[in-house]
């Protein structure tokens, strides 16, 4: 019984002191279908069915991106196989942006909720400043592959952007 107990304690400890990071990929996939709450809340749930597994092969934080990264992207591949109705509101709208970022900050998120779920998912990483080598553990890809596509959508965002 003490095992569960601190099986839990430390799993609650870890979520704790890495829920910046739950949050900042949650809030790149965020849209009328996935809310912020129902994106953390799955994560989390997917994390705690994969703690017992954790085997220290990674760090935490780069085990917490691919858990999270894996699970919004698997909710947004799911979804696009239902039928869609019309949206409540348009996706800016549903950006989880503090009243005082920048303007350049929020045009930012919105040209980054254009891009597709790895494109977006090298672009958070990439913001998180993680070497290749971290983004390719994270995400699956080559070392490569990571710079390939990093060097496409930097390229794509600029279009985006009319810059």
């Amino acid at each position: 019984m003490d095992i569960n107990i601190d099986l839990e304690k430390a799993f609650i400890e870890m979520v704790h002191n890495n829920e910046r990071i739950i949050y900042k990929v949650c809030s790149f996939y965020i849209s009328d279908e996935f809310p912020m709450t129902d994106l953390y809340q799955e994560v989390v749930c997917n994390l705690w069915t994969a703690y017992p597994r954790f085997r220290n092969e990674s760090t935490v934080s780069t085990w917490i991106y691919r858990i999270a990264l894996n699970t919004c992207i698997s909710g947004i591949r799911k979804d696009m196989r239902r039928p869609k109705g019309t949206p409540v509101s348009v996706l800016e709208d549903s950006l989880t942006a503090p009243e005082n970022i920048s303007e350049q900050i929020k045009e930012m998120y919105r040209l980054i909720h254009q891009l597709n779920t790895i494109e977006r998912a090298i672009v958070l990483l990439y913001l998180e400043e993680k070497s290749y080598q971290e983004i390719a553990d994270i995400t699956g890809l080559t070392v490569s592959n990571v710079g390939t596509k990093l060097k496409r959508t930097k390229e794509k965002l600029k279009r985006l952007s009319n810059l």
